[in-house]
């Protein structure tokens, strides 16, 4: 029986996604993500090369389905928002590998995360020029304002985020960056 290569790369790549979101990085262990996606062990070093690079390409692939999911409207920021907030409601799974890429790989630079936010800073920047959005932040500055206010609810304690319905965390959202921009 012939092994569909893509298919088990595809498989290794879902069972390191949860096991990144759970444990972290450094508490991933490479074993528990060959049994999660049925494969030997050998072929995340094959296929990936190490836990590290493994990691990256998690983190590449969740960007990639993200930038897809939640696109970047320089010319609606509050809209922005309040579909980061609903992707990070939907997929918290996005916001944990983002955590722990903060937390444990800080002085590393993956080229996922800084084109991505090239991205969107080059628009930023060209919705200054033009005069559709405020200059009283610098665009990195505004990108990470942006993308914090989606994120307060999903890393704040419980017994607040618990305190209103996701409908009104979501206009809390969208109003704060409307403010923000004002």
């Amino acid at each position: 029986m012939a092994r569909d290569a893509n298919a088990t790369r595809q498989r290794l790549l879902d069972a390191a996604t949860a096991e990144f979101a759970e444990h972290g990085i450094a508490g991933a262990r490479v074993d528990r993500v060959a049994a999660a996606a049925g494969c030997n062990k050998a072929l995340i070093y094959s296929y990936f090369g190490n836990k590290d690079q493994l990691f990256e390409a998690v983190f590449a692939r969740d960007i990639a389905q993200f930038y897809e999911l939640v696109p970047f409207d320089a010319a609606d920021l509050p809209g922005y928002a309040g579909r980061l907030f609903d992707h990070y409601e939907t997929h918290p799974v996005t916001l944990r590998l983002s955590t722990w890429y903060r937390m444990e790989r800080a002085d590393v630079a993956l080229p996922a995360v800084s084109a991505v936010n090239g991205v969107r800073l080059d628009r930023l920047r060209q919705a200054q020029a033009d005069g559709s959005v405020p200059g009283h932040f610098d665009p990195v500055q505004l990108l990470v304002l942006l993308q914090a206010v989606p994120a307060a609810w999903a890393t704040t304690n419980p017994e607040l985020a618990g305190s209103s319905s996701r409908e009104f965390r979501r206009r809390t959202v969208v109003d704060a960056v409307r403010k923000l921009l004002a």
